[in-house]
C-alpha cells in the first residue's frame, strides 16, 4: 500500500511574477495527512486558503486558476507548482505566497520540482489517494482538433502531440513514464512559449510585464526565438506534458493511467480532470 507524503523542510522559490512584474516569494510547507494541496495567500487580510482541487478552478485562459467561493483567496498559474508536487509524489504541502502570482523563474517548473526535491519528502501513515479505474476516458473536440484518450495503466503514461502553424518545428511529439527522476530529466525544464502576435496582444493588455527570453520561448516568423535555444528538440510538447501532470493532480490524487493527448491544453485538462473525479465519486457510491 503506498502512504501520503509531505516535505520534509519549507522550499523556497523567489524571483519576477510573469504578468505583474512585481517580485514574488513562495514557500511550500509540510502538511498533516489528508490536508491535500493548499494554496494560502499571505498578503491578503485573514490569510485565505483555497484548496487545490478541479471544482475550485475559475478560468483556464494560458495558466490554470484556482480560487475558494468561501474564503475569496485565488491564484494564478498553480499548474507548475502542482506538477511538481505530483510528480514528486507529495499528496500534503500548503503553498504560501505573497502575491497572486508565483515566481515565473525560467518559464520551467525547474525551480519548483529541485525546491521540493532538494527538501526532502516525509512518508506519513495514511493512504495515498490514487486515481487507477479500471475505465476509458475520451474528450474530443474536433474542430479544434483537439483529443485525449484516458486508459487503464498502474503507471501514469503519457504522449503528447502539439503544432501550432508558426513554425516548421513546432509540430512536436513527446512520450515519457512519469516518475520523480523521469520528470526531473525529461519534463521540468520545459519553458513556456508564446506566439509573437498573442504576446503583443498580452502587452497591449498591460501584461506579461516580467516576461522575457529569460523566460520564454518565442515563435515568430517562422523561427523560434529563444535566448539560450531549445532545451530539447520537442521542448513545447515536453512542457504541455508537464502542464497536464499538474493539471491532473487537481483530481486530488496521484494519477495511474495510460493519456494520448492531441493538441490539449489547460481547458481540456481540466476537463478531464473534472471527470475522473465524477467518475471517481460514482464508483465509492
Amino acid at each position: 500500500m503506498e502512504l501520503q507524503n509531505t516535505i520534509k523542510k519549507e522550499a523556497v522559490v523567489s524571483g519576477i511574477a510573469l504578468h505583474t512584474g512585481v517580485r514574488a516569494n513562495l514557500r511550500i510547507l509540510p502538511a498533516p495527512e489528508n490536508t491535500g494541496i493548499v494554496f494560502r495567500r499571505i498578503d491578503m487580510p485573514g490569510k485565505p486558503e483555497v484548496l487545490a482541487v478541479a471544482g475550485n478552478v475559475i478560468d483556464v485562459r494560458r495558466a490554470t486558476t484556482i480560487a475558494s467561493r468561501i474564503t475569496g483567496g485565488f491564484v494564478v498559474t498553480v499548474e507548475h507548482i502542482m506538477s511538481s508536487l505530483h510528480a514528486a509524489r507529495v499528496d500534503n504541502a500548503i503553498v504560501e505566497m505573497d502575491g497572486p502570482e508565483p515566481p515565473i523563474a525560467d518559464g520551467s517548473a525547474k525551480a519548483y520540482f529541485d525546491a521540493v526535491m532538494n527538501s526532502g519528502i516525509e512518508e506519513q501513515s495514511a493512504p495515498a489517494r490514487i486515481w487507477d479505474l479500471k475505465e476509458e476516458i475520451r474528450i474530443d473536440e474536433p474542430e479544434k482538433d483537439i483529443h485525449i484518450l484516458l486508459q487503464p495503466s498502474d503507471k501514469l503514461e503519457i504522449s503528447f502531440q502539439v503544432e501550432y502553424g508558426a513554425t516548421p518545428l513546432d509540430k512536436q511529439s513527446f512520450s515519457c513514464v512519469v516518475t520523480p527522476e523521469s520528470f526531473g530529466r525529461e519534463l521540468s525544464d520545459s519553458r513556456t512559449f508564446c506566439i509573437f502576435r498573442e504576446l503583443e496582444q498580452l502587452i497591449a493588455a498591460g501584461l506579461v510585464k516580467g516576461g522575457s527570453l529569460d523566460n520564454a520561448v518565442v515563435m515568430h516568423d517562422g523561427a523560434i526565438v529563444s535566448k539560450e535555444g531549445m532545451r530539447h528538440k520537442e521542448e513545447f510538447a515536453r512542457h504541455k506534458m508537464m502542464d497536464m501532470v499538474g493539471d491532473l493532480y487537481l483530481t486530488g490524487m496521484r494519477v495511474r493511467a495510460r493519456i494520448s493527448s492531441v493538441k490539449s491544453g489547460h481547458p481540456t485538462h481540466v476537463k478531464l480532470a473534472q471527470e475522473m473525479l465524477a467518475r471517481y465519486a460514482a464508483k465509492q457510491k
